[in-house]
C-alpha cells in the first residue's frame, strides 16, 4: 500500500517525491563522493598551489591536515547531530557549509585563507558523511533494497579516491587548481535543492552534544599536528614547537577526563574495552598515518622530480586504486572463512615492503623502476586491510552502537592521517634542510650564472640540486612511515584474537555484501 502524494505532502518531513527513490540514492552517494571525492582531489594540485600562494613544502601539508583534522575530529558529533535534529536537516547544512568553504578555498588569495576554507571543508563534511550514511535507512526499507543501497554507497566511497585523482590532474592542466575546489560548488547546490524534494526527514531522537569532547579533541589533535610541523622548520627547542606540544598534551589529558564522566560521550571508551576493536582502530590509526603520507610526498615527486603533467599524474596512482578494489575483493569474499588476523598480517606485511622500498626512492628513480612497484604493494596490502578493519571494528557490537563503533574507525582514520603526515613532514624538513646543505657548495661550483641567480634570487635550489634535496626529503621521511605500518603488523599479531563466535558474525556481516 502506497502513500499518498496529498497525505506525503502533509506530513512534515517527508518528501514531496518520496516515490523516486533512485533520485534519493544519487543525492546521498552524491554527497558521499563529494566528501570523499576532496581528499585526493586537491592532492594533485598541491605543486600548484604551492607555487601560487607560496607555501613552503611543510606548510603545504595543512592544506590536507586542515581538511582531515576537523573532518575526523568532529564526525561522531555530526552523527549525533543528525540523531538529535533530524538527519536531512543536518545532511542539507553540511552540505552548504562544504559548498560555501569550497567557494572560499577556491577565491583564496593568502594561504590562511586556504587553510581556513579546508578546515571549514571538513567540518561540512563531518556533518554531512555520517548523516548521508544513516539517511539510507531512513529512506530505503530493509532488506534487498538497502543492501543495494549500502552496495552503491560503498562502491562510491571505495572509487571516489580515483575519481579525484582524475579529476583533480584534468581540473588543474586544462583550467585552474582553484577548479578543484570551483568543481564542489555547483554539485553542493544541486545536492541542496533536490534533498528536500525527494529524501525524508528521519524521526529525532533526544540527546545531548559532547561540545567540551569535541573541542578538547580537535583543537588537541591540531596542536600536536603543528607542534611537528612547527618543529620541521624551526627545531624542536622553538618556543611555539614546546607550546604546541604542551598545549597538545593538556588538552587530550582533558578530552580523556571529560570523555570517561560525560553522560553521552563523543567518543564512547567502552569501545576499547573489547581487545579486537581496540586493535583494529590501533592498525587502522598507524596504516592511514602512512597512507597519507605516501600519497602525498609521491604527488610532489611524480611532478616536481619526474616532471610529470597533472594528468599524468592522476594516472600514475591508478594502479593504487585498483590494487585496492581487488585487495578489497579478496578479503570481503574469504573473511567468513579466514577470519580477520591473516589479512591484517598479510597487509600490513605488504604495505610495510611497499613503504620500505619507497626508503630508496632518488632523482634516478623513474615511475616503473622506483614508484610503481611499491604503489602495487602498498595499495593491494591496504585493500586487505580496509574491509577487515571495517567488519571487525562492528563485529560484536549491539546493533545501536554499530554506528559509533564504525565512525570512530573512520575518525582514527582521517586523525591518524594528519598525525601521521606531520610526522613525515618533520623528518623530511630536517633531511631536506641537511641535504640542502650539501648541495649549496657544488651549486656555487659547478652551476651556471643563470642557476645561481636564481638560487640567490629564490633561495631554492634549481634542478638537479634541488631535485636531490626532494627526493632525499622524502625518501628519508618513508622511513617513520615503515615503523607505523610495522606497528600495525605487531598489533595485528599480538593483539588481534578471533573465536569461533568471531567468524559467525563476521560471517553474517559480509554475507549480504557480497551476495
Amino acid at each position: 500500500m502506497t502513500t499518498s502524494p496529498l497525505l506525503q505532502e502533509q506530513k512534515p518531513g517527508v518528501a514531496r517525491r518520496a516515490a523516486h527513490p533512485g533520485i534519493a540514492l544519487t543525492v546521498i552517494a552524491a554527497c558521499q563522493l563529494m566528501v570523499v571525492l576532496d581528499a585526493t582531489i586537491v592532492n594533485i594540485a598541491l605543486p600548484h598551489i604551492q607555487d601560487a600562494l607560496q607555501f613552503s613544502t611543510t606548510d603545504l601539508t595543512w592544506v590536507v591536515s586542515a581538511y582531515t583534522l576537523t573532518f575526523g575530529g568532529l564526525l561522531l558529533l555530526g552523527g549525533r547531530a543528525g540523531d538529535i535534529l533530524g538527519r536531512r536537516r543536518v545532511f542539507m547544512t553540511g552540505i552548504l557549509l562544504f559548498t560555501f568553504a569550497s567557494l572560499l578555498g577556491g577565491l583564496a588569495q593568502e594561504p590562511w585563507q586556504l587553510l581556513a576554507a579546508r578546515a571549514l571543508q571538513g567540518m561540512g563534511g563531518a556533518i554531512a558523511s555520517p548523516t548521508s550514511l544513516a539517511l539510507i535507512t531512513t529512506t530505503f526499507p530493509e532488506g534487498p533494497e538497502r543492501n543495494r543501497a549500502f552496495a552503491v554507497f560503498a562502491a562510491v566511497s571505495a572509487g571516489g579516491g580515483a575519481i579525484g585523482l582524475l579529476t583533480g590532474g584534468m581540473l588543474t592542466e586544462w583550467l585552474d587548481w582553484r577548479w578543484v575546489l570551483f568543481v564542489n560548488v555547483p554539485i553542493g547546490v544541486l545536492i541542496a535543492v533536490l534533498a528536500p524534494r525527494f529524501i525524508n526527514e528521519s524521526e529525532r531522537h533526544p540527546g545531548r552534544f559532547d561540545i567540551a569532547g569535541a573541542l578538547t579533541s580537535t583543537v588537541g589533535m591540531a596542536s600536536l599536528v603543528y607542534g611537528f610541523i612547527r618543529a620541521a622548520e624551526n627545531g624542536w627547542r622553538d618556543s611555539l614547537t614546546i607550546g604546541s606540544f604542551t598545549t597538545a598534551l593538556v588538552l587530550l589529558v582533558a578530552f580523556g577526563f571529560i570523555e570517561s564522566r560525560a553522560k553521552e560521550p563523543i567518543t564512547p571508551l567502552r569501545m576499547f574495552a573489547d581487545r579486537n576493536r581496540s586493535g583494529t582502530y590501533v592498525i587502522m590509526l598507524s596504516l592511514a598515518a602512512a597512507m597519507f603520507g605516501m600519497f602525498f610526498y609521491i604527488v610532489l615527486f611524480v611532478q616536481n622530480v619526474l616532471g610529470y603533467s597533472p594528468i599524468a599524474a592522476g594516472v600514475a596512482f591508478l594502479p593504487v586504486t585498483v590494487a585496492i578494489a581487488i585487495g578489497a575483493g579478496l578479503s570481503q569474499r574469504f573473511l567468513p572463512v579466514l577470519g580477520p588476523k591473516p589479512f591484517m598480517l598479510v597487509g600490513a606485511t605488504l604495505v610495510s615492503l611497499g613503504l620500505g622500498w619507497l626508503t630508496f626512492i632518488s632523482p634516478d628513480s623513474s615511475y616503473l623502476s622506483g614508484v610503481l612497484g611499491p604503489m602495487l604493494l602498498f595499495g593491494f596490502g591496504m585493500g586487505l586491510n580496509f574491509v577487515t578493519l571495517t567488519l571487525t571494528a562492528v563485529s560484536g557490537v549491539a546493533p545501536h552502537e554499530a554506528g559509533a563503533a564504525s565512525g570512530l574507525l573512520n575518525a582514527m582514520q582521517q586523525v591518524g592521517g594528519s598525525l601521521g603526515l606531520s610526522i613525515l613532514t618533520t623528518i623530511f624538513g630536517t633531511a631536506s634542510r641537511n641535504e640542502a646543505e650539501k648541495q649549496v657548495p657544488d651549486l656555487l661550483a659547478n652551476g651556471t650564472a643563470e642557476q645561481k641567480a636564481e638560487f640567490a634570487r629564490t633561495h631554492q635550489l634549481p634542478a638537479p640540486w634541488g631535485h636531490e634535496v626532494l627526493a632525499h626529503g622524502i625518501s628519508t621521511a618513508f622511513i617513520p612511515a615503515v615503523a607505523m605500518a610495522v606497528l600495525a603488523l605487531v598489533t595485528a599479531s599480538v593483539v588481534i584474537r578471533v573465536r569461533k563466535s568471531d567468524l559467525e558474525a563476521l560471517a553474517g556481516t559480509a554475507g549480504p555484501a557480497g551476495g
